[in-house]
């Protein structure tokens, strides 16, 4: 969230917003209109016979840059609640906020130019604060009134508003370097996966971005088997039974697709964590076998609402990196700390080295006693201390089970994306729930502690990620294709297959283009569509001396130049041994 002054500033624009409309669109209803983190939006009820739509944008900019030039003062006054309903009588959408507050609640309405709104505040003094060239109207969507889809259908107005010109200037050119980027746009260049409107929120893998996915998986693999994880695999489908002891069902049963079967109700998993626990119950488990780091690539579904979905960012079937720790209590701060550690390995090889930190704490729909959070609590805030990790609170946003940390990391363009967590549960575990247990040093039965935690996430946005990072041109570790070998005439077409057979012989993602065409269409379609981080131009001289022409992604960077074949095996190799993000 940007900082206060600015959130101020944007909140007082949307009542510059909210008063230009009603000047140029007499009879309009006003809802609400807070500050974001861009900017601002206002919820709208036009009359029915106002077509209000993004061409209209130009007017009411116009009107509110003539509403700035007037420095009006934002008047602040306390009303009573009688006073409240007076004064906002033809405004339904405020009538209904000002009858639910309580009676002894202090209204306060804010007022400048003769436009009067209920407001909490604060706001800047006088509209000069407010420059008129640091915003622009963006879009327009819908928006239910309270949310409720049963309520009236709103127009909700966007706006982008900064403090001085340059940063709306600088942040319109990052939107327009994203749309570049797009994930959804470089899928379909790069035919990596394609999305399918009758079946949304599933996403069909093609065999450029399955290679990717796939080499991310690997290698998440191999990083959590080196760090003591044994992988497990637990059932796609499970009893509505174990839902209801785990607590889902009564928490989540909204986003989880339902089967019935011989009578009985089941759920496709929407998460993989009463699996793991059905593992550990299966035999008798001792003290000695703590911690028990459970891995699971679990293949998760859960019914998002499809106005929410987003390309592979927002999907209702995908994959998490997903663990389970049990471990008892006094385990927890190591195994955070240890989990820190792994997790800012992982991010640095795939070029994320900024983070930040979330602790997000009990939400008001939870399981367990105020005690026993309160203790888990202080367990997760005890081990970010021993990790060494800052963080910032997140009031009432753990689930339902645990407090939560939350690790967000920035890409190429400054924007926020939040990826892993680890959670510490006592409630799965207990007898209430679950009932797993384990032999102490006392010979005596305990629950263990439950740490749930990912550091990709979902193996689908964190691609998403990665497209919009690298603009497809992904290093060469995750490249799908490494190498591109183009003979320069058919003439060479032996001497290339023999190439593109060597460097496949050694693991790496090699093609070989062969065949009649220009050359130089050729290496512009591989550079424009594949990305590849380095093409081999192989001719008489390269045939004659077994070596290969490389002509590198980055030109700028790295001249083109002459190697032996069983050189550049080697430096590829070596490139994808380093995970470097370069050339």
């Amino acid at each position: 969230m940007a900082d206060e002054k600015l959130q101020i500033i944007r909140h007082s624009c949307a009542h510059v917003m909210a008063e230009a409309i009603k000047h140029l669109y007499p009879g309009t209803k006003i809802a609400i209109g807070p500050a974001i983190d861009n900017g601002f939006y206002y919820d709208f009820d036009f009359p029915t016979d106002t077509k209000f739509t993004e061409d209209c944008f130009a007017d009411v900019e116009k009107e509110m840059r003539r509403i700035l030039a007037g420095n009006h003062e934002f008047i602040r006054k306390e009303v009573s609640k009688d006073e409240a309903l007076k004064l906002f009588a033809d405004e339904p959408y405020k009538v209904e906020l000002i009858n639910d507050l309580p009676a002894d609640a202090t209204i306060t309405t804010y007022e400048q130019d003769g436009y009067l709104d209920l407001c909490r505040g604060p706001h800047v003094a006088s509209t000069k604060e407010i420059n008129g060239q640091a915003f622009k109207l963006n879009k327009i969507a819908g928006a239910y009134w309270r949310g409720d889809s049963d309520r009236p259908m709103l127009t909700r107005v966007y706006a982008y508003c900064f403090a001085k010109p340059n940063d709306l200037k600088d942040y319109l050119a990052m939107l327009a370097e994203a749309e570049k980027r797009d994930h959804r746009k470089l899928g379909v260049e790069m035919d990596l996966f394609h999305l399918d409107p009758e079946d949304p929120g599933q996403i069909f893998w093609h065999p450029n971005g399955w290679t990717i996915y796939t080499t991310m998986q690997d290698y998440m693999r191999k990083m959590v088997r080196r760090d003591g994880y044994k992988e497990v695999n637990t059932p796609a489908i499970m009893p509505r039974t174990l839902w209801e002891r785990s607590g889902h069902w009564g928490h989540y049963q909204k986003n989880m697709f339902i089967t019935e079967s011989e009578k009985r109700l089941f759920a496709i998993k929407p998460m993989n964590c009463p699996g793991a626990l059905e593992i550990f119950k299966s035999r008798q488990r001792s003290y000695k076998d703590l911690p028990l780091r459970l891995a699971e690539f679990g293949h998760d579904v859960r019914n998002e609402p499809s106005g929410t979905l987003h390309g592979v960012m927002r999907v209702r079937g995908f994959v998490q990196d997903d663990a389970h720790i049990l471990c008892t209590e006094e385990q927890i701060g190591p195994e955070v700390a240890k989990f820190c550690k792994l997790l800012k390995t992982v991010y640095h090889d795939f070029g994320f080295d900024e983070l930040v930190v979330k602790f997000s704490t009990m939400p008001e729909d939870h399981v367990g006693d105020l005690a026993t959070w309160e203790r888990a609590e202080k367990a997760l805030s005890d081990a970010c201390h021993e990790a060494g990790l800052d963080y910032e609170i997140q009031p009432g946003e753990g689930a339902f089970y645990g407090p939560k940390l939350e690790f967000k990391l920035y890409d190429c363009l400054g924007r926020e994306w939040q990826c892993g967590t680890i959670q510490v549960d006592y409630q799965l575990p207990s007898a209430e729930r679950l009932d797993a247990t384990y032999i102490g040093a006392d010979n005596q039965k305990h629950h263990p502690v439950m740490l749930h935690r990912a550091i990709l996430g979902s193996f689908e946005r964190f691609l998403g990620i990665l497209i919009e990072n690298f603009a497809g041109a992904f290093p060469t570790w995750l490249a799908f294709e490494q190498v591109a070998v183009v003979p320069v005439s058919p003439d060479f077409d032996d001497y290339a297959q023999k190439v593109n057979d060597e460097l496949v012989a050694n693991d790496i993602r090699s093609n070989v283009y062969l065949g009649d065409e220009n050359m130089k269409a050729k290496i512009k379609q591989i550079s424009t569509e594949h990305r590849t981080p380095y093409i081999l131009v192989v001719g008489e001289k390269e045939k004659a001396d077994n070596s290969v022409c490389v002509r590198y992604r980055f030109s700028s960077k790295k001249p083109q130049e002459t190697m032996k074949l069983e050189d550049f095996v080697k430096y590829v190799q070596k490139m994808n041994e380093e995970k470097g993000t370069g050339i």
